[in-house]
């Protein structure tokens, strides 16, 4: 537990306030030094929001128009084989659109492959098989080549798909692995006071978790649902399914804050506003952090 001289310690400092109940609010931003230019925390939920609704407008957007744009460069670039369909032979023309496909793969939207590996079997049988500009083909090996068309590029599509995801999540974690690996150096070097600390990881949590709000409060208090340090989520005796029902969002959840078997306090976390679904690496990336919390405060706990 935290006594009180380490409680006197965790006074509130930039970009923490110290409520009623004596915990330690994170700000993820603030406006400026002075006291009344600093916005209330559901200011800045609000413009975060905001931002988030912005960009899920412009992906939203995107994503319509892209398939759109590669339905009409499949009929352009058919157009522009026409003049020499002559001397191309269809196999090449076929291996020329999957070059398409692959393009339209590439953006990470599976409509825009989906499309495209369509309307280019499309425009292939109307402008490149006899009879032209019918929607019709009569030799077995254009058949063929149209199909083959079709199946390559979705298989290109689901493949491009899977490398785009195994990338995101590669760079994911590697940004929680920085983050762990930069509190705790400097935590060994004893760069941050304990209150600038725990703003810090308290920010960190708030990112990894996608939640909105954490705050640290020294010592213990009433029972809440906990986040374990094997990354999963009990409420009661109840385990709760993060994966399908995401995190508790009617009431708040501790993550108990403890180095040694000591517990020094706990983080509060809130998710209310709307369903977050850490994945299991990103609840156990948030207990790590505040095993850096509760390393600081035990070495601070240790000092004459």
């Amino acid at each position: 537990m935290v006594d009180r001289h380490v409680h006197h310690h965790l006074a509130p400092s930039r970009g923490v306030e110290l409520d009623h109940r004596g915990t330690h609010r994170f700000r993820s931003r603030r406006l400026g030094e002075h006291p009344s230019l600093r916005p209330w925390p559901e200011c800045q939920h609000g413009e975060r929001h905001r931002q988030q609704e912005d960009s899920h407008r412009q992906s939203q957007l995107h994503r319509r128009v892209t398939p759109v744009a590669q339905g009409g460069i499949s009929l352009v670039a058919c157009a522009v084989i026409v003049p020499f369909r002559d001397s191309v032979a269809n196999t090449n023309a076929a291996l020329a659109l999957v070059l398409l496909v692959v393009a339209a793969a590439a953006t990470g939207i599976r409509s825009a492959g989906v499309v495209a590996a369509l309307s280019s079997a499309l425009w292939f049988d109307f402008f490149l098989t006899q009879p032209y500009q019918r929607f019709t083909i009569t030799d077995q090996a254009d058949i063929e080549t149209a199909v083959l068309l079709v199946l390559v590029g979705l298989a290109v599509t689901e493949v491009a798909l899977w490398g785009r995801r195994q990338q995101a999540l590669a760079s994911q974690q590697e940004g929680y692995l920085n983050g762990v690996l930069s509190t705790a150096g400097l935590v060994a070097a004893g760069g941050y006071g304990p209150e600038r600390l725990i703003e810090r990881v308290a920010g960190q949590i708030v990112d990894v978790l996608d939640i909105d709000d954490c705050r640290f409060q020294p010592g213990s208090g009433p029972r809440l649902p906990r986040l374990r340090r094997d990354g999963t989520v009990v409420d009661g005796e109840r385990r709760v399914d993060v994966d399908r029902h995401g995190l508790p969002t009617d009431s708040e959840i501790e993550l108990p804050v403890q180095h040694g078997g000591e517990v020094h306090g706990r983080f509060l976390l809130t998710a209310s506003t709307r369903t977050a679904r850490p994945s299991p690496n990103q609840r156990q990336v948030a207990v790590a952090l505040a095993d850096q919390v509760g390393a600081a405060l035990a070495s601070h706990d240790s000092l004459p």
